[in-house]
């Protein structure tokens, strides 16, 4: 793959330093502004999937298509891997142009056909920013209660607040501070999720999985792979040319797609044939509205206080993302504000979305989760446009970066 060279890089410019508000919006990236490595697409990526939210997933897999262990580990593989791919190529796209990725979708829709997915996938990002941000609050909340700290709303309310705020802040601050805490994010959490598939692993009943029947082909098999691409990559797709668009041009194609697909991937893979295991003998983690809370059920007390960071840490490295890219879309949509206000506007909306969620109406939150699967349909079909139109004429000719904006 070619991922393992190492490649130069130049120092963060003026207008993309961590800690400090990123000043470019959707305007392309000039070459003396561009940075990086693409090594740092590992950690971006990595971050924002090794939410324990995948484990249920692998749940899906046992409760809702009837797989068995090893139907489900295919699932897993197949779908994980060739939805991130598709990330990967996109990814590809920000190197090539220097622009967003809604912005870059304009070579192939036109600037004003490209209204229609733009407003698709900002209301994706958005619906995900809440989802995440929900989840976050709602498992935070558990294990809050069950310490005895504080209870009912004011638990609820707490957990909220403080989740919000870090999430808007670092959305804030934009591209750099994002690739930062990131990195950080994905070392924590990686070592507190491997203490935690420890102590839940006794949970797993063996003899319940090896007796797992044989799921079917079409609605088993290829349908819950088809919710795992819609679940991961293929929601990300809309975002994913906005973390490499400050690259280099000269830098390694290959190794923009590798990093991208290899950071996505790995701890997916792991949590979605973990949940299999465990949903053999607890369907509740296919059908509670906090399976966070589920999880933590059987854990120590004096994991709890990690177990809340791992939880809600990896929930919100997903939520950075969305929120970063949700404002991008704004600002393509023909908003014109510098891009930081564009974020607080997202930020507004998935208050107000989450207020509504967590303190007025909870089985809400279920089917609104069902219908941004859905939008994956939308999605998947824009990105095949998307890439049909880079790999015939971008990757040759490149973007003409002025008629992107005229």
């Amino acid at each position: 793959m070619g991922i393992g060279v190492p490649e130069r890089t130049s120092a963060q410019p003026e207008s993309d330093r961590v800690w400090s508000i990123e000043t470019h919006g959707i305007d392309a990236i000039p070459d003396s502004d561009r940075h990086g490595r693409p090594q740092e697409l590992f950690w971006v990526w990595c971050a924002a999937n090794i939410g324990i939210l995948g484990v249920t997933y692998g749940a899906f897999l046992v409760a809702f298509y009837s797989l068995n262990l090893w139907q489900g580990v295919l699932a897993a593989v197949v779908g994980t891997i060739l939805s991130f791919f598709l990330v990967g190529f996109v990814s590809l796209a920000g190197k090539l142009g220097g622009a967003p990725t809604l912005v870059l979708s304009r070579a192939a829709f036109g600037v004003a056909g490209n209204a229609l997915p733009t407003l698709v996938s900002y209301v994706s990002l958005v619906g995900w920013e809440i989802v995440l941000v929900a989840l976050s609050t709602f498992a935070a909340q558990t294990v809050l209660v069950r310490l005895g700290w504080l209870h009912g709303d004011l638990a609820l309310a707490i957990s909220f607040i403080v989740i919000a705020a870090v999430t808007i802040a670092i959305g804030l601050l934009g591209h750099a501070t994002i690739v930062r805490i990131q990195t950080w994010f994905t070392w924590a959490f990686a070592a507190l999720t491997v203490v935690f598939m420890v102590l839940v692993w006794t949970e797993i009943d063996f003899d319940a999985v090896s007796a797992l029947p044989t799921g079917p082909f079409w609605s088993g098999f290829v349908g819950g792979m088809s919710i795992i691409m819609a679940g991961l990559g293929i929601g990300w797709v809309n975002a994913a040319a906005d973390y490499s668009r400050y690259l280099p041009k000269a830098v390694s194609a290959r190794a923009v797609v590798g990093w991208t697909v290899f950071g996505a991937s790995v701890a997916p893979l792991v949590l979605i044939v973990f949940g299999v295991l465990l949903a053999a003998d607890n369907p509740d983690l296919a059908t509670s509205a906090n399976p966070i809370g589920v999880l933590a059920e059987p854990l120590p007390t004096w994991f709890l206080v990690p177990y809340m960071l791992v939880a809600v840490g990896g929930l919100v490295a997903g939520a950075l993302l969305d929120i970063y890219s949700s404002g991008l879309n704004l600002l393509t949509l023909g908003l014109r504000v510098p891009r930081y206000q564009s974020v607080a506007i997202d930020g507004v909306l998935m208050v107000v979305g989450n207020i509504y969620i967590l303190f007025f109406n909870e089985s809400f939150f279920l089917p609104f989760q069902g219908f941004l699967i859905t939008l994956g349909v939308l999605l998947a079909s824009w990105s095949a446009v998307f890439l049909v139109d880079m790999i015939l004429y971008r990757l040759r000719e490149g973007y003409a970066e002025g008629e992107l904006y005229s």
